[in-house]
Formats: structure tokens, sequence, C-alpha cells
């Protein structure tokens, strides 16, 4: 726009300036009467001539420097000034810009107000400019005088703004208009176009600028990067401890084939000579079914060693009628409808006693097993639906238990409805295929056998059992088939569960009064974690030590709020018998292990590493 060399002409033919960078030395203050008054245009140079002049004014200006000097701006302001005085208010009020405008750094627009310029009494804008509060933030408005002030001590040199005649006031320079997340734009000051010379950044104003409030602390913010960094590595060691100790008590808790099959053999052939003598010789159990096989062992979870097995003998009862017994809703009363059952005989006022039952199979048990004298019967445990057997095999005491029970083909009870919450994690076909295989009913009752409801006795009741619906999850553990499968991703559910087991057995054995907590509390955490985790990458093997840490949290969760309920009756809470005492303690011994690295595994780990060094 200005400064190209092209004189430019005034919307009126009466006014014409010349647009020549000229000195402020050489503009007479009459030329500049003749250009902006209007009585003295008779006497002034003509057009033509003006324009020659101001060329040849504009080509000896490239050939000379750009005067910088502090000193030299002085006289010029003080000229500017004295010629100003020598103006009438007349032309005061008439003098209007008729050049470019003021030559300004690229990003901000100067406004000219009454204080910046006091050439008029009303306040004008180069162009329509708007405000300096609409232009710039709020935080840089509030440094703006100090700003000024620095930025102008600092550099001397002007930007020129060619007027009608005479130079433009100085006018301070300033790279771009910064923004409230980085005021170091401030800092960085482009190069304006000025022929004269080039205007260097003020080094005070980025000093100022650099120390504000709003920069951003880059080195605090590397500073704690490299504290995370060394937090993280410091914490890979205990990681690694971890994982080491969790994946060698792995190894020690799986069981060796040759023990396997050797515990195997003895159970089934006891398990068969029961079963047979039972359809042969008894005349009450002469309709038992199929032996279900149920229990830690046939569920692949036992661990350290094959020493229990749990063995169902099922009896079918098609046509019978089954009560709650108590308000939870894990416990039955059983009553025989009409027809032959050789079961009768057990029945009492429409109710058949599981006490008597137990008493007559328990009395069969020890007839089928009197040829076999490797193998002995238990006392019998109050409120324990098995009769339990006992041998050893080499160097491992076995022990069976033989479980009577009922098989009902019927809808599951009501209690159930809101149970075996499986339908994100297997889905909804198997839910459906579980709940119509039936389920067992075990002679079992809790507190004192006497105790009486709706005039049926507590010892006279049944539990309700779904071991063969706990089975089949636990082969089928996976939400997708191929898991743990040939082929297929693994997971480490069971490997999680063992390893809770083992702590809760360790436990268990250093604290007597953990007795009342068993595996099955540990089976139903990890199936409630299961529900709720449902992926088969919640459960990759290569995270096993974060997979047992949630379960541990999960367990742990559980006991201090004393609530753990059934997986398939969930109005039945199974820590109701420990008690809220023995379950925060139990709490507190797993946290303490798990914030110490689990010294109790630690201690097995060196004892069996003695055991095999020496053997």
């Amino acid at each position: 726009m200005t400064g190209r060399g092209r004189p430019r002409k005034d919307k009126s033919p009466d006014k014409k300036c010349a647009k020549g960078k000229t000195r402020p030395e050489e503009i007479k203050p009459a030329t500049l009467l003749k250009c902006t008054g209007k009585e003295n245009r008779g006497e002034s140079q003509s057009g033509t001539a003006m324009e020659q002049k101001a060329k040849e004014q504009k080509k000896k200006n490239h050939t000379e420097e750009k005067p910088s000097a502090q000193g030299k701006q002085k006289e010029e302001t003080k000229k500017h000034s004295t010629e100003e005085q020598q103006r009438t208010p007349t032309e005061h009020t008439k003098a209007k810009t008729c050049g470019a405008r003021p030559k300004t750094t690229v990003g901000i627009k100067k406004t000219h107000t009454a204080k910046d310029s006091p050439k008029t009494g009303k306040a004008k804008t180069c162009g329509g400019n708007i405000k300096l509060q609409e232009k710039f933030p709020k935080e840089v408005m509030t440094m703006w005088p100090e700003m000024l002030k620095d930025a102008t001590k600092a550099s001397p040199q002007t930007a020129k703004a060619k007027t009608c005649g005479r130079k433009a006031e100085l006018q301070v320079q300033f790279a771009e208009e910064p923004s409230k997340d980085n005021l170091d734009a401030c800092v960085q000051t482009p190069k304006p176009k000025a022929r004269a010379g080039k205007v260097k950044s003020p080094p005070q104003f980025a000093e100022k600028t650099a120390t504000t409030p709003l920069e951003k602390p880059k080195s605090i913010v590397r500073d704690k990067r490299r504290a995370d960094k060394v937090k993280s590595a410091e914490k890979l060691p205990e990681k690694a401890a971890v994982d080491s100790i969790l994946s060698k008590t792995l190894v020690n808790l799986k069981i060796r084939k040759k023990e396997i099959s050797d515990a195997a053999e003895v159970v089934n052939k006891i398990t068969n000579a029961i079963i047979n003598h039972m359809k042969q010789k008894s005349e009450c159990f002469k309709e038992v079914g199929n032996p279900l096989r149920s229990g830690s062992y046939y569920e692949k979870l036992k661990i350290s060693k094959p020493d229990e097995f749990d063995v169902m003998v099922p009896m079918l009862v098609d046509r019978a009628s089954v009560e709650p017994f108590g308000k939870d809703g894990a416990f039955y009363s059983v009553g025989l409808k009409r027809g032959n059952n050789p079961l009768k005989k057990f029945q009492e006022e429409d109710t058949l006693s599981a006490s008597d039952m137990l008493k007559e199979f328990r009395e069969e048990v020890k007839k089928s097993v009197k040829g076999f004298t490797e193998w002995e019967v238990t006392k019998k445990k109050r409120g324990c639906p098995a009769v339990t057997l006992i041998t050893q095999v080499k160097s491992i005491t076995i022990s069976l238990d033989i479980v009577l029970c009922l098989m009902v083909k019927s809808s599951w009870p009501s209690f159930t409805n809101d149970g075996l919450k499986i339908e994100g994690w297997l889905g909804t076909k198997v839910k459906r295929e579980y709940k119509q295989s039936g389920y067992y009913l075990v002679p079992k009752y809790e507190g004192n056998g006497n105790r009486e409801d709706d005039g049926v006795l507590a010892k006279d009741s049944w539990r309700v059992s779904f071991s063969h619906i706990e089975k089949a999850i636990m082969k089928n553990h996976g939400s997708e088939k191929t898991c743990c499968e040939q082929g297929g991703a693994r997971c480490c559910r069971k490997d999680c569960l063992k390893l809770l087991k083992n702590l809760l057995s360790e436990l268990k054995e250093s604290d007597s009064s953990f007795d009342k907590f068993c595996s099955y509390h540990v089976k139903t955490t990890l199936l409630h974690a299961c529900c709720s985790r449902t992926k088969d990458t919640d459960w990759s093997a290569s995270s096993l030590s974060h997979c047992f840490q949630q379960l541990l949290q999960d367990f742990v969760a559980h006991l201090e709020s004393g609530e753990l309920n059934n997986f398939f009756i969930p109005t039945q809470n199974l820590l109701s018998g420990p008690g809220p005492k023995k379950c925060n303690m139990l709490a507190c011994r797993i946290r303490e292990e798990c914030d110490r690295g689990f010294p109790i595994f630690q201690q097995k780990l060196q004892y069996g590493h003695k055991v095999t060094a020496t053997s």
C-alpha cells in the first residue's frame, strides 16, 4: 500500500500529497500548510512538480540509512510540536490522513486516541481498527502500561507512517496477538517490512514476558516426568518378584500324574463296589442312579495332593412336594406324593426324614466296604451329609465322601430366580440348559437339629445343591468356546482360584480360628468375579499377578462387608456362619500377605526347595 514508489491521489482533486519517504528535516512548514490548508492552495506548487519531487526524494531515501538514534527522534518530536503550535485550530480539525496507515508489525493494529495523538481533539482510528481491549486478552491488558514502557526504553526504533507531508507518531513494535494459553508469542517479534532498516525485538521485553505467571512451568513438568519414571522403575522389581512367587507356587501346587492315577484307581474301585451293593443287596436304595463325581478333583481344581474325593449317590424322586425350610431359600422339606417309592419308609406325616435316610444309608455303606480292609469308615459328624471313608495310598491319606442325595427333575425353586447371572459371561442359552437339568437335595442342616419350622425339624431338612452346574461351569468357563483348549488362548481363572484356596489353607493351618471358612467361599467369590469381568481377556494368563490380586480384593471386600451371597441363591449369605469378627480378622491377614508380597508362599517355596535338595 505505502512506500512502493507510487504517489496516491486524494479523493478530492484539490488535495494531493507526496507518498515518498522524506526526512523530517527536509519537510518545510510551508509545504505542510500548502498540502493541508485551504487558504494557501493557490500559492502552492503544481501537482506535477510535487510528484517529481516526491520521486526524487524517495530515491534518495533508499540510498541513505534510516536514523535510529534516540537523539534524532527527540529532534523530530520537537519539530512536530513546533509545527503543531504554528497551525491554526481550523487546520487541526480539518487535518486528515491521506496516505496509507502507519506501518506496524503483523498482528497488531494501533488505535490512535486522544492520549496518543495530540493532533486532534477527536480520537480517530487508522482504517477503523478495533480497540485494544477487544483485541488482547484481559491478562495482557493489565500488563500493557508496564510492557509499553519497557519496550519503548529497549527499542528506540520506530515504524515510519506516512501522513500528508509529515511523520506519524512513534509506535511501539509488537509481534502478534498473544493468547491466554501461551504468552511466549509476545517474545517472538517478526521482522517488519521497513526498507530503511530492521526492527529488532526488545530484549528487556522478552525477559519481562518470560517471567510472567502464565508461562508454562516446563521445568516442573520435566521433573515430574522423571520422578514418575523412577517410581515406575522401582515398582518393576516388586511386580517381577510377586509374579515369580505366584508362578513358582502354582508349579508346587500341581499334582503329579502318577499320584493322580494311583488315587483314582483305588477311589473308582471302592465307589463301584458301593453302588453295586446298593443296587443288589439294599431294599431302600436299590434304585440309586449312576454316581455323580463332583468336587475340586473332578473340576480340575485340586491342589497339592489328590487327597479328597466327592461322589454323590442320587435317588430319583419324580413326584415330590418341595417346600422352603427357613427364610434364606437354601433348605427345604420334601414330601413324597402317591406312588410306590421305596423311600416312603422314611416318610413321617408327609415329610421325608433326612436324618433317618442318612442313618440307613450309612449302615449300607459300612456293609459294602467290609471286604475292603484298607478302607475305614470315619465317625459321623453333626450336620454332615456324607459318609467319609479314608485309606492310605503310599504317602498320601485319601478321604472319600459318599453323599446320599435326591435328584429332582422339575423347575428350580423360586429363590434361584435372581441367581446364576451368567448371561453376560456364558450366555442365555447355556443358562437355559443348566436350569432344565434339574437339581439335587442333600441331607444337611445348620445349627441345632431340633429347631422346628412349620412342624419340621432342622435335622430332617434338605439343602439344595448345584454341584453338577458348578462342575459344568468350571469345565467350560470361557466366554469363548476355545478358552484353555488346544489351539485357544489360556486364561488364569482356575490358577487364581487355586492360589486363593492355597492361601486360605495356609492361613487356616497357622490360625485355627479360621476353621469355619472353606474352599466353597473361595469358589463362590470366583464365580461372582467371572460374572463381573466376563471377557477372557480380563483373565489373560499373562496377567496372573494382577488377576489374582483383584480376586483377593473381591474376597476381602466380601469379608469386610460380612456378605457373600450364594451364587445360585442370592438370599443366602454364606458368611453368616463365621460372623463379622472372624471375617475382619481373615481380611486383615489377607491384606497383610498381599502388602508384604505373600511371605507365606515364600516360606513354603523355601521349605519345598530344601526337601527337594535333600531327597
